[in-house]
């Protein structure tokens, strides 16, 4: 890694969201950019909760994605509730999460308590970079964070494969997204949709470009987390973070017409009942050190996750992804689709028969594209970071 400090940056993304996928992609963001010879240091900021404050943030009452998700963590905490054992492994969980970001995140800046101070810290950094993760959804809009309209003007404002996690903008935030799309001197996303959308609210054109954990090469993540065996026996990893029944039991159908066991990582974004007896062993002291080591270890991995299927890509590993959101102009399943489709991977998604799972991928074929558009994506990012 190149140990020249070539500036300072700072990198608004969810190095705090006890989420697999955030977690190693705020790890990977990080990687990548002090591997260029930067500085980096993941900005911590905190709100001032004022009356003023309060009354901005009542638009987002409105919106569908943000009050559904909040939704799912109330649903959980109540359920958690009448299942205090499974409550108790949560907590284990959450443990394992914050080991992880003492051992893997290298940096952190002063806390920046209020959004005027955070606009006054920001001209301190030569670079701000946003991404990756849904962190532009609609009901993340008011904070103004990370669409960084804190950041002033002469500083350099970086997306990275930033995500609206939405096919559509509603009508009334039209104006704003464009705005913000318009301050920031050099956007990349992570979906062909999410381009679409840069082109219609701001006329501008958007990179698309690789996942920050595809950045990664296969050797250097396992320079980064050793290989390790965690379950002693053939098994099937389901990392379902939605709440279909049926692809559980479309799992669990699989599993048995196999011989092999149902290893899982159940309850993580919300309580799911089905959840409860699903699976031959339900692990939960996991890490997402130890979340990559469960995909390496799986003879297949049945999933709804964007990072359960990249993972499972990485490693080369037989794989098939399922829908976890309903299709429509809130859907989330575009970064999938995306993803599949620039890797020649579209036969990938389920379909209604995970049996489909043990036909063979042409991994060399989807490797020279992976391969490819890592070395274009590391290129933008490099790219840039450079202030003239």
């Amino acid at each position: 890694m190149n140990k020249q400090n070539k500036g300072r940056v700072g990198i608004c993304a969810c190095y705090d969201t006890l989420n697999y996928g955030s977690m190693l992609q705020s790890f990977a963001t990080q990687y990548a950019i002090d591997s260029f010879g930067y500085d980096s240091e993941f900005i911590i900021y905190k709100k001032k909760k004022t009356p003023a404050f309060i009354i901005k943030q009542l638009p987002r009452l409105l919106n569908r994605n943000l009050m559904s998700d909040k939704m799912l963590v109330l649903r959980k905490k109540q359920a958690m509730k009448k299942h205090p054992d499974i409550k108790a492994k949560d907590e284990i969980r959450k443990i394992s999460f914050r080991r992880f970001q003492k051992k893997y995140y290298k940096k952190f800046s002063p806390v920046y308590y209020g959004f005027e101070e955070l606009c006054e810290k920001a001209a301190d950094y030569q670079s701000v970079v946003v991404g990756s993760d849904q962190l532009w959804t609609p009901g993340g809009l008011a904070s103004n964070f990370y669409n960084l309209m804190f950041v002033p003007d002469e500083v350099n404002k970086v997306s990275y494969a930033t995500s609206f996690g939405v096919s559509s903008i509603p009508w009334y935030q039209t104006k704003r997204t464009g705005e913000f799309l318009k301050r920031i001197d050099h956007i990349s996303v992570r979906e062909v949709k999410g381009a679409e959308i840069v082109r219609e609210m701001s006329g501008r054109e958007a990179k698309v470009v690789a996942d920050p954990t595809l950045l990664l090469t296969r050797d250097e993540w396992l320079e980064e987390i050793p290989e390790k065996r965690l379950v002693n026996e053939p098994y099937v990893f389901c990392y379902f973070l939605g709440e279909n029944e049926s692809h559980r039991d479309a799992a669990e159908e699989f599993g048995k017409s196999r011989g092999l066991s149902i290893v899982c990582t159940p309850h993580l974004d919300s309580f799911v009942q089905r959840d409860v007896n699903f699976g031959d062993h339900q692990m939960f002291d996991i890490a997402p050190d130890d979340f990559v080591n469960l995909i390496r270890g799986a003879e297949y991995i049945l999933t709804d996750s964007f990072h359960g299927s990249v993972f499972s890509i990485i490693n080369q590993k037989q794989f098939l992804t399922f829908n976890r959101f309903a299709e429509g102009a809130n859907s989330r399943n575009s970064r999938i689709d995306s993803l599949c489709s620039l890797l020649g991977l579209e036969d990938r998604r389920y379909q209604g028969d995970a049996a489909k799972v043990m036909d063979t991928i042409d991994y060399k074929a989807a490797d020279e594209k992976l391969s490819a558009l890592r070395n274009d994506s590391l290129k933008y990012l490099e790219d840039s970071l450079i202030v003239v």
